[in-house]
């Protein structure tokens, strides 16, 4: 996008976040141990003139500026990376074999150390905005850790916002939508245990991997049989593993992956099913099966009207043209939604897609976030800031 509905005003940053965005690139680290992360963001803070709080669920760290009086609210960008070898060949690419920031969170740190750094030296607010950095989004557990380490005590924010790049939407546009927005994900791990043996002699055996296979093409039934159509119901088994070999029939099978819902209910039901399938299934091949079934990640709901506020600060920044405030919800899901279970707020989509369309999708080996993105980003949370909490209110 080359024209937006003013000026970004945190153009003179560029070069400020795209520097900070390409060293948290260079040197990713996975969820609870982002301690060179913590430390390079907790170090910008304090040089912005935030006051700056570390240690919180691990290694969160929160910035803190006030102007006058007023209430505060919070914004949350995550720190972790993922456990992907990287296959870009750019400088800037991670120097730690295994980890990669392939999902945009040094990106999402970038934007809000820029908005922080605007905001501390000419923002017209009224009130406190806390800069929350937030460890282990990946792994889900991240928000959680934060919130039980006393977050909200030591930060009484009355609302908080939260932002993903999104590299099928182009740049330059933001989506969002009032109600559930992001999926919960429930994992599931299903372990079947038989009598393993020679392949040459199966009647001797209790085969667990036929039953296996049974299972896992059961397992789509739950979608397509037992949810209501109108409900979205996602159910992937995305690992199977045995202890056989080519000529021996394994005595174990482990059968893991996930499925997402959008409510409570649905969540449920697919538990229920799932445990179904799985006894049923065993039974009837004479082996033994257990079913661990956990919920990690909750349904992210948007609060309407923190809605409208986060589309008047998108349009402000990039034109009403280019925003979607009532975007498809999406089967992806976000550690943000337990934020959003203690505070109202509203989480937001940034288009990181190329003009041509065919951006690496985020946890793809080839990612990499558009520096040309943070400027954008960085407006929406200043411009956020200053709705919220308009000077002279």
């Amino acid at each position: 996008m080359d024209t937006f509905a003013r000026p970004l005003r945190t153009s003179y940053l560029q070069a400020d976040m795209t520097a900070w965005r390409r060293d948290f690139h260079r040197h990713p680290e996975l969820g609870f141990a982002e301690k060179r992360t913590s430390e390079a963001v907790a170090r910008l803070l304090a040089d912005f003139g935030l006051e700056v709080r570390t240690g919180i669920g691990g290694s969160g760290v929160v910035g803190i500026l006030r102007r006058g009086s007023g209430p505060a609210i919070g914004l949350r960008a995550d720190m972790d990376a993922l456990p992907i070898n990287e296959r870009n060949d750019f400088s800037h690419r991670s120097s730690c074999e295994g980890v990669f920031h392939g999902c945009g969170h040094d990106g999402h740190m970038s934007m809000l150390l820029g908005a922080a750094k605007h905001l501390a030296a000419s923002g017209r607010f009224a009130g406190t905005a806390c800069f929350i950095f937030q460890p282990a989004e990946e792994w889900g557990k991240g928000a959680l850790a934060m919130i039980r380490d006393g977050l909200f005590d030591a930060f009484p924010v009355r609302d908080v916002y939260g932002m993903h790049n999104w590299p099928s939407l182009r740049e330059g546009c933001f989506a969002i939508r009032p109600g559930a927005m992001m999926a919960a994900e429930d994992n599931f791990t299903i372990t079947i245990r038989g009598r393993g043996g020679h392949a040459s002699a199966p009647h001797l055996c209790r085969d667990p991997l036929v039953a296996g296979a049974e299972i896992v093409t059961a397992l789509q039934t739950i979608a397509s049989r037992s949810a209501d159509p109108a409900e979205t119901c996602v159910v992937s088994a995305t690992e199977l593993i045995t202890d056989g070999a080519r000529n021996i029939l394994p005595s174990t099978v482990t059968i893991k992956g996930d499925a997402r819902t959008f409510s409570d209910a649905s969540s449920r039901m697919v538990e229920r099913r799932m445990g179904e399938i799985v006894a049923g299934i065993c039974a009837a091949h004479g082996v033994e099966g257990t079913l661990d079934y956990t919920h990690e990640f909750a349904v992210l709901v948007n609060e309407p009207d923190h809605v409208r506020w986060a589309v008047a600060a998108a349009r402000e920044t990039v034109g009403a043209e280019n925003v979607d405030a009532d975007v498809a919800p999406k089967t992806g899901s976000e550690d943000f939604a337990w934020m959003l279970k203690e505070k109202p707020g509203a989480y937001i989509l940034i288009g990181a897609g190329s003009p041509s369309g065919d951006a690496p999708c985020l946890h793809n080996p080839y990612y990499d976030f558009p520096d040309s993105v943070l400027p954008i980003g960085a407006d929406y949370w200043t411009r956020l800031v200053e709705i919220r909490l308009p000077a002279g209110a």
